[in-house]
């Protein structure tokens, strides 16, 4: 069956996120929700999350998941703030956990738990959610990180960070937990489904010669010109490309702010005696 995919685009952090729906029973879900935040003065706002509102509002939409690809390095998820006016669930990849039990001491955010209940929906590999007459597959893709999972709606394929347009390519695996070798086996179970399947990706960063933002290709085209993973190119050849593209590779701008709260499922740290909310800064001497 084929659902129907609206993306909304954050140019500040270049996410993709989408809503999905079974467009018979209009039972929807979104995927990879951003809140905005303003790093120079650490303001955060949801103008991106009512937008999202706004189109279920709109459209009659009855939303019953926010998915999570992974915990973000790049923006603030929304989902936390998407639940609380919803009642939608939120859902992510099992493993989380091991990225929560890797974050959380950086931070010393001791309030979290390192068993995943944050969230409503920890998913396992081969397990489903209903979503009106459609079904919501997970797919375990770490490389990226541990906890990268891919979402499978239809005969839409929602792939997170892991694979990236053709033109562009893949994923790094730099992060604590990530793994080139581990990601290209993930991409390759990805791109063994049907040719047709359609997917869409978490972001996209114009690669030179292209002035669109696109974030819809299929498997059969990523298997034909994925610059770094179409058919032919085996694990080794990924590995060493990834390994020296990602030494070069500056961290993501909100990394800091982002980590900390996505471990929390998009909670902000409990606020002080005096009422401020406070987001740390760890100081690593050169």
């Amino acid at each position: 069956m084929r659902p129907t995919v609206q993306t909304f685009f954050d140019s500040a952090t270049n996410t993709a996120t989408h809503l999905v729906w079974d467009p018979a029973s209009l039972d929807a879900a979104v995927i990879d929700p951003v809140l905005d935040y303003e790093p120079k003065s650490a303001t955060l706002g949801h103008a991106s999350a009512d937008a999202l509102l706004a189109a279920i509002a709109d459209k009659g939409l009855q939303l019953r998941y926010i998915l999570e690809t992974h915990a973000h390095a790049d923006h603030l998820t929304a989902g936390d703030w998407l639940r609380a006016r919803t009642g939608a669930r939120l859902v992510i990849g099992a493993h989380i956990t091991q990225v929560q039990g890797v974050f959380a001491p950086v931070f010393e955010a001791d309030d979290v738990p390192l068993d995943g209940s944050d969230f409503d929906v920890l998913m396992g590999e081969g397990d489903t959610l209903p979503l009106g007459e459609l079904t919501i597959a997970m797919i375990h893709t770490p490389g990226h990180t541990p906890a990268c999972v891919t979402y499978l709606i239809g005969d839409a394929a929602f792939v997170g960070d892991t694979l990236f347009m053709p033109d562009y390519g893949t994923a790094r695996a730099d992060f604590p937990g990530g793994d080139a070798r581990t990601l290209h086996r993930s991409i390759r179970r990805i791109l063994a489904l049907p040719g047709a399947t359609r997917i869409f990706v978490g972001h996209d960063y114009l690669p030179e010669g292209r002035k669109d933002f696109r974030f819809e290709t299929s498997v059969a085209d990523e298997r034909l010109h994925n610059i770094h993973v179409h058919d032919g190119i085996g694990e080794d050849d990924l590995v060493a490309m990834r390994q020296a593209r990602d030494a070069t590779l500056a961290a993501p701008t909100l990394i800091l702010p982002s980590l900390q709260v996505n471990i929390r499922a998009g909670k902000l740290p409990a606020p002080s005696p005096r009422g401020g909310v406070f987001l740390k800064i760890p100081v690593r001497m050169a």
